[in-house]
């Protein structure tokens, strides 16, 4: 089946993971106007900075491996930038709905490479949440290190919002929206023009998302250690402030190159550790060999057999 590009102006919601990007989505895609896709950013992920596609070819091989991207259909006959508004236009018309957005975490910047209009929606957390939270699932072993998701994301949205006019793009905190989420998506609504709906509280129903509250907020105050809040401001000192986020008081600390090696060596165990956990010691191990040693046909098979259990683990 062809799918023509009708998408006119989508909204992308862009952030770092870990900064509650997943429930402001739900909360987006529960509203009888808009259809609001996942983690996108795999589309971007093969572009680069100059004005040439990604071949496509390469770009169908890296869909049929990808977790995230096996929701839609290809259409061979289109060009690259077609295909991937294609996408988008598969998920609003499967919906019914008038609207779409998309999440993304990486490289939005390159979103205006296939719609030069497009509208962002910035959802900044914590940077001392987000890191915390990179640790508890696995994705880093240390949180000074963690941080580093956070820095890149709001890095790259420091320099795309010096070259956008005040109406393309929006920004809203995870706190805000925990303590009152009504405002906070009315305001919202508002900006992208549509009503705000009461459905866009009923996610909980149809997701493992709980209802929001003002206590999901700050919890680095109570779960990392009085050194990790210091590694942590140390690298974020600068852009938590920048961001309105109060720092501890705590001095904080900067790691000798003896420390940073130690620290680098505690980030590689704890990730270590926790992928064995999350695949088995089985898969594990050959995911480590076959990433080093392996044939292409192997590594791939490896692939997909993570992708489905990470995908059974998310069900």
């Amino acid at each position: 089946m062809s799918f023509i590009p009708r998408v006119g102006h989508p909204t992308f919601l862009v952030g770092s993971e870990r900064s509650g990007t997943t429930l402001l989505r739900l909360m987006l895609d529960s509203h009888p106007e808009l259809a609001f896709y996942a983690e996108f950013e795999w589309v971007l992920q093969l572009m680069t900075d100059g004005e040439r596609w990604p071949n496509l070819e390469d770009f169908y091989e890296f869909k049929r491996l990808d977790r995230a991207s096996d929701d839609f259909a290809v259409d061979r006959s289109l060009d690259y930038p077609s295909l991937v508004r294609s996408f988008l236009e598969q998920k609003r018309t499967s919906e019914g709905k008038p609207r779409i957005g998309a999440t993304v975490h990486l490289h939005f910047d390159r979103l205006f490479r296939i719609w030069p209009d497009a509208r962002l929606l910035h959802l900044v957390r914590d940077g001392r949440d987000v890191a915390r939270s990179c640790v508890q699932r696995g994705w880093y072993g240390e949180v000074s290190i963690a941080a580093e998701r956070w820095l890149t994301a709001e890095s790259l949205w420091d320099e795309i919002v010096k070259t956008l006019p005040p109406e393309r793009y929006l920004e809203v905190t995870y706190e805000d929206l925990a303590a009152d989420p009504v405002r906070v998506l009315t305001r919202i609504c508002d900006w992208i023009g549509i009503p705000y709906h009461p459905a866009m509280l009923e996610y909980p129903t149809r997701s493992s998302y709980a209802y929001p509250r003002a206590e999901f907020a700050y919890q680095w105050k109570g779960k990392l250690t009085p050194r990790e809040v210091q590694l942590l401001e140390a690298r974020l000192g600068d852009v938590l402030r920048s961001r309105g986020y109060e720092l501890s008081g705590l001095p904080p600390i900067e790691p000798t190159p003896i420390e940073q090696m130690l620290l680098r060596v505690q980030n590689r165990v704890g990730v270590a550790r926790a992928r064995m956990r999350s695949l088995g010691p089985r898969l594990w191990l050959a995911s480590v060999v076959s990433t080093r040693l392996g044939s292409k046909a192997w590594r791939t098979a490896v692939l997909l057999k993570i992708n489905d259990v990470v995908s059974s683990q998310l069900d």
